[in-house]
């Protein structure tokens, strides 16, 4: 079957939102020798270039329609205004949340009065909300834009088709609030595509970012980054679209396959993108450090603070993709055990207003007094019934994997032994330290004894014998130790050549056996 070959038609509402107008209805069917020749405008490329055309449409309109406002408009670029709030929105954007109104206007008015410096304050907050609600397109039903394309079928038929979008949405937050989050249309706006996959429109930015920044091309690179950022936002976005529709109904998600597959695959790019994106960040430092020219050292320091969020956002996106097993789970457990739904509730137009208006009131009036005493609602039963238990019951439980995916073996690196003293040596002053429990000894001679022995060693025993200067006597009580090395420090100075301070008096108590066996006694269940 050959390709179709399509054509768009788009025409503004009268609320300032791109939508379909009423298209001349198409002629007949041309002969044969008289249909459009297949080639190039009978790829699918055109019907994605027209849609991106499409999608720029209610930027250009802000721009036709400024001169119908009242007031001096003219000197304002709705279009790079409306460029901007998109990509406020855009990169305000997290998982969970997006950008607050009024947020994304108090940061487009810097730009709006550059435009305009001598006009007063108040128009450049009406230019800013003007343009935003344009992009919300405030005033249409769904809050949508529509374009008119046709289509020609393998066999010439002319077909016209509707193509819906919006660029900037209203959402509810998990906290309640309402956020602006941009669509994925509007992000191929930024980025000047339309329909790219994810994957490999991330790839090839950031390869192009790397080759950039190797050519030393700062400017450009800046550019690359920026658009590697948009496409790190739009895979988070159609992540999250992707959970929001599982929460609502299991099934309209293909989690057998396509959702799995999606996961894997982008796990794998992640880790990909983070090694990818660490590299960059270290030519990026390189480059900051070796910049002689204060503008090229801007530049590359600008570039380091986007590369960190892009990282930042990879984070965040891989810990959301560990959450997608255990989230279709916990909601496929919860959507099969959750209650039917009610029946139909009753017409009240049809079957009840509509019959009791010819009637006479003293009718009427019986008829609405039995149905609200009855519609306010039925108490449920307190005991259960027989027949939902036995339901429940014999209901068999839904096969899951409950381990989950096979988790990777992680790579698992030695570390070094960076231990300042052998095991030889902790022997050894452990030897020196078995003190006869009524023979105490003074930290003094022990330093000298461990110095004939190995001069790294009285280190080791200062250190000891520190600590033995608060002994955990309880510890060593619940453990069952019949021995505990105890310090005292009786006012003496310490008189070494290595170490100062106190000269303790060190010494081991015995510990009461029989009192340990005791309490253990007492104390096992």
């Amino acid at each position: 079957m050959a390709p179709p070959r399509v054509c768009l038609v788009t025409a503004p509402s009268p609320n300032g939102s791109t939508a379909a107008r009423p298209a001349p209805q198409a002629p007949q069917a041309p002969p044969a020798a008289s249909r459009p020749a297949p080639g190039p405008a009978a790829d699918e490329g055109l019907a994605r270039r027209l849609r991106a055309l499409a999608c720029t449409a209610p930027l250009h309109d802000l721009d036709v329609r400024k001169a119908n406002l009242a007031g001096e408009y003219a000197r304002y670029a709705m279009a790079e205004v409306a460029l901007a709030a998109i990509d406020l929105v855009t990169l305000s954007m997290d998982f969970d949340t997006g950008a607050e109104h009024e947020d994304v206007i108090a940061r487009l008015l810097p730009r709006i009065a550059a435009q305009a410096p001598t006009r007063p304050a108040a128009e450049h907050g009406r230019v800013a909300r003007w343009v935003l609600d344009n992009l919300i397109n405030v005033g249409s039903v769904d809050r949508g834009f529509r374009a008119v394309y046709g289509t020609f079928g393998a066999d010439g038929e002319y077909t016209r088709r509707d193509y819906d979008f919006k660029l900037i949405e209203e959402v509810q937050g998990p906290g309640g609030g309402v956020y602006l989050r941009t669509t994925d249309e509007a992000v191929n706006v930024l980025v000047g595509a339309l329909d790219t996959d994810v994957t490999s429109a991330q790839i090839a930015a950031e390869v192009k970012l790397e080759v950039l920044i190797n050519r030393g091309r700062l400017a450009d690179a800046q550019l690359a980054a920026e658009q590697a950022r948009y496409r790190t936002v739009q895979y988070a976005e159609t992540l999250r679209r992707t959970l929001e529709t599982t929460r609502r109904d299991v099934r309209a998600v293909d989690w057998l396959r396509a959702v799995p597959d999606m996961v894997d695959e982008a796990l794998d790019h992640i880790a990909d993108r983070y090694r990818h994106e660490n590299a960059i960040l270290t030519h990026i430092r390189h480059a900051r450090d070796e910049a002689v020219d204060p503008e090229h050292k801007l530049r590359a320091a600008e570039l380091v603070d986007i590369v960190r969020d892009c990282i930042r956002r990879h984070t965040q996106l891989q810990s959301r993709l560990l959450e997608a097993g255990p989230l279709f789970r916990a909601e496929q457990d919860r959507q099969a055990f959750a209650t039917p739904a009610a029946r139909a509730g009753v017409d009240l137009y049809g079957q009840l207003l509509g019959p009791l208006l010819p009637r006479p009131v003293a009718e009427a009036t019986r008829v609405t007094d039995a149905y609200f005493a009855r519609g306010t609602g039925p108490r449920p039963p307190g005991a259960v019934r027989l027949a939902d238990l036995v339901e429940q019951l014999l209901t068999p439980p839904a096969p899951r994997e409950h381990l989950g995916a096979e988790l990777p073996e992680p790579d698992l690196v030695a570390t070094p032994d960076d231990s300042r003293f052998s095991e030889a040596q902790l022997e050894a002053a452990m030897e020196l330290l078995r003190l006869p429990p009524d023979a105490p000894r003074r930290l003094s001679g022990l330093l000298a004894d461990a110095r004939a022995r190995d001069p790294e060693l009285p280190h080791l025993i200062a250190l000891l014998a520190a600590h033995a200067a608060s002994p955990p006597v309880g510890t060593a009580y619940r453990q069952g130790e019949r021995r505990l090395l105890f310090a005292v420090d009786d006012g003496t100075p310490l008189n070494d050549q290595d170490f100062g301070g106190a000269d303790l008096v060190v010494g081991t108590a015995l510990l009461d056996a029989a009192g340990m066996a005791a309490a253990r006694t007492e104390t096992t269940p």
